[in-house]
């Protein structure tokens, strides 16, 4: 894996734990000379996982929307900023430029921008790994919906299996590396 996208929230939480993460996820991907491609903005654990990659020496390639330079102010450190027209450029090309997925914990945007690089995989669009790291517990909600979406018929098992989960992120990013996309289709017959 060369490029890492990481989609987080634009603000730190109520818990210090989600920024030290966020600084050592970045520290990490430097060290293993895994280049960042994220949103582009400076606030939050956005920033602080660029920043966590910059105070190494790493590469941070930010994709922002024209609409948002102000809002969630560009960093101006960055190796590249990227700005294009809408939302759905910025997932498109961040999609584009990427080897696999990490999700912090966010709000909407995170999980919306999450779910569709996850639900891009499962209809086989590509085979990136997409991973969560679970920090402080966040998506352990989210993991007991998965399973209720299995029991429920909603999800096949291998597809929930799509989806690395670990609150360690060496060991995450070593799912990442030996993750094989499933070979089943997502469509669930009665």
């Amino acid at each position: 894996m060369k490029r890492i996208t990481v989609f987080c929230g634009s603000s730190f939480g109520t818990e210090n734990i989600y920024q030290l993460q966020a600084i050592l996820l970045g520290e990490t991907l430097a060290k293993h000379n895994i280049e960042l491609v994220y949103g582009g903005a400076n606030v939050g654990l956005m920033g602080a996982v660029a920043d966590g990659v910059l105070s190494k020496g790493g590469k941070v390639i930010g994709v922002l929307p024209s609409f948002l330079k102000s809002k969630e102010i560009a960093h101006e450190k960055l190796t590249k900023l990227i700005l294009v027209d809408n939302m759905h450029e910025r997932k498109a090309k961040m999609s584009e430029l990427c080897d696999g997925v990490i999700a912090l914990p966010g709000g909407f945007g995170t999980l919306e921008e999450f779910f569709e690089m996850l639900t891009w995989g499962q209809l086989g669009l590509h085979k990136k790994p997409i991973a969560i790291l679970n920090t402080n517990g966040f998506y352990n909600p989210l993991k007991t919906l998965l399973q209720t979406m299995v029991d429920q018929g909603f999800l096949k098992e291998a597809n929930r299996q799509m989806l690395l989960m670990s609150d360690n992120i060496d060991e995450l990013l070593d799912k990442m590396k030996s993750y094989e996309a499933p070979t089943v289709g997502k469509w669930i017959n009665k």
